[in-house]
């Protein structure tokens, strides 16, 4: 039998906001498998496994600090929840996911300040993308419903409660 790591976990949808204060861009992480070659790279929001004892808001807050670099963002409510099960890394994981949406002003692009070792020989590049490109792509995402999903949320319209978005 195959050791299988269940976890909790909170993501973060971050939109950057224009002078408007509208939220034009999203934050995505290119990332690969470093143990399966034959996976393709993929586009990702910031996220990972939330420490005992620890709030899924301040989870997100950490993993934008670690993954993007990113210390002037609003975590605000969940918007989605996701139970997925994947391979990674050479790890079998279910996961039980809550997504935050988060607001910033700041469109650069920071150093991640902790990634994990799998997560650095994942990290391939980090970018803004214009929330109306994500529907014309191609690129494979996490969650795969984003380009569907984000316009919305963009546009303020929160779920409440959170949309239960897992796969299949």
């Amino acid at each position: 039998m195959a050791f299988v790591l269940r976890r909790q976990a909170a993501r973060v949808i971050l939109l950057g906001r224009n002078d408007a204060g509208e939220s034009t861009h999203i934050f995505l992480i290119q990332a690969i498998d470093p143990n399966d070659a034959t996976k393709p790279p993929w586009w990702e929001i910031p996220g990972g496994g939330i420490d005992p004892g620890e709030s899924s808001s301040h989870a997100a807050e950490r993993e934008l600090r670690e993954e993007a670099g990113q210390t002037a963002a609003e975590v605000g409510p969940i918007v989605f929840t996701q139970y997925v099960e994947f391979s990674f890394g050479g790890y079998d994981f279910e996961q039980d996911e809550v997504i935050h949406v988060a607001w910033t002003d700041d469109l650069s692009i920071n150093r991640p300040e902790g990634l994990e070792y799998l997560e650095a020989l994942a990290f391939r590049q980090a970018r803004w993308w214009p929330i109306a490109e994500l529907a014309q792509s191609t690129e494979p995402f996490l969650p795969p419903r984003l380009p569907e999903l984000v316009p919305g949320i963009a546009a303020g319209q929160l779920p409440e409660p959170p949309l239960d978005i897992s796969p299949g």
